[in-house]
């Protein structure tokens, strides 16, 4: 009866031995899948937000090329042609008159000093 009796304890520390090592190596692999599923969760966060970016980047740029294909289309009407020779080359037609504007003569152009009329300036009296 005594060899049953420690028979039997031994195999109640080797369920109780096996439980703990089952039960660190649930734990362990549950503990590892949760910190893999947030680095994903963090990587999706960053891609999403990248993806975002790009797309208002593209939305910008679709715009910009919009704009350059009625530029563009615009450049080969003969008006178009006439404006722009007219304001880049200051061309006109016969029998106009070119009428250009110059800055008011009050502006002055100040010299700069010279280190010693700075130094003459601000001991006179």
């Amino acid at each position: 009866m005594v060899a049953k009796f420690k028979n039997n304890q031994k195999e109640s520390r080797q369920t109780v031995v096996f439980s703990v090592i089952l039960g660190v190596l649930i734990f362990t692999i549950v503990g590892f899948l949760i910190v893999s599923n947030w680095r994903i969760n963090q990587k999706r966060t960053e891609l999403n937000a990248r993806l975002e970016n790009l797309q208002e980047e593209l939305r910008v740029l679709e715009e910009q090329r919009e704009s350059l294909q009625a530029q563009i289309s615009q450049s080969s009407e003969e008006d178009y042609l006439e404006q722009e020779a007219r304001e880049r080359f200051n061309l006109k037609k016969p029998g106009e008159e070119v009428v250009t504007i110059l800055p008011s003569g009050e502006e002055e152009v100040k010299q700069e000093e010279s280190f010693w009329q700075k130094i003459w300036n601000k001991i006179k009296f």
